[in-house]
């Protein structure tokens, strides 16, 4: 039973995240309708990264077994001809070893957060970034960025509702910069706490608009408490912008 790694891109407007759930539109969901239309087979692709309502993906990855052994390009071009009507594309379709997991064998996942910082209201990046019309200081974000990189307890950051065992994170990287009237935040670490780049994102708009200083940002993520976190970022503006492997498991 050949297993197929999927690189996939969506717009996650529409969307409930990406985990399947009962009557809801997800990403999942989709995608494991338009393989039953392609073989007739039900199956539930395996994400790399659960992103939540409204959280778009330019390089998500998925792994899926087929009983027939179907030629590359036969899957991705059958999925992308079901998946018309949604805002959901398959990029690329392989077949890796059996041993692949897009989840379980990730060893980095890289997310951009898009903040438009301006008077005006949003036309063509509606639903795609977070529109913050006061002035905000992105030297002083960037200044204060790498006070959450390394491994910390990132309870300050961390969804009520998480799931995950332990708050405990390697954050590898978190940079600000300015291009024009777009702020862009990127991070990257081997996994995420549930909405943490987002809350992340949240605090140093706070140091943006000279509401903290760098040292405050220190200071709450120490404190590890969640209510020490500014609010969250809006969904609109997360990137899911790629996964890294391993070379024998890409």
């Amino acid at each position: 039973m050949p297993r197929y790694r999927l690189d996939i891109e969506y717009d996650g407007t529409p969307f409930l995240g990406w985990q399947m759930q009962v009557e809801e539109p997800t990403v999942q969901g989709v995608l494991s309708a338009a393989v039953k239309k392609f073989c007739g087979e039900e199956v539930i692709p395996g994400g790399a990264g659960r992103t939540d309502s409204g959280v778009h993906a330019m390089g998500q990855v998925a792994h899926l077994d087929l009983e027939k052994d179907w030629p590359e390009d036969t899957v991705r071009d059958a999925l992308n001809a079901h998946l018309r009507g949604h805002p959901v594309t398959i990029l690329d379709a392989r077949k890796v070893d059996e041993t692949f997991d897009a989840r379980f064998s990730a060893t980095a996942r890289h997310y951009r957060y898009l903040i438009v910082n301006r008077r005006p209201p949003l036309a063509l990046m509606a639903n795609r970034a977070w529109l913050v019309h006061v002035p905000l200081d992105a030297d002083a974000m960037a200044q204060a960025a790498p006070a959450l990189i390394g491994n910390h307890d990132f309870t300050t950051f961390r969804a009520a509702a998480c799931q995950a065992k332990s708050p405990v994170k390697t954050l590898d990287k978190l940079s600000v910069r300015r291009s024009g009237e777009t702020i862009i935040i990127e991070a990257s670490a081997r996994s995420f706490l549930h909405h943490q780049v987002r809350s992340m994102a949240g605090a140093l708009k706070f140091v943006g608009e000279g509401k903290w200083t760098a040292g405050d940002l220190k200071q709450a993520l120490e404190a590890c408490d969640r209510r020490q976190c500014p609010p969250l970022a809006p969904s609109a503006g997360l990137y899911l912008v790629g996964v890294d492997y391993a070379s024998d498991q890409a």
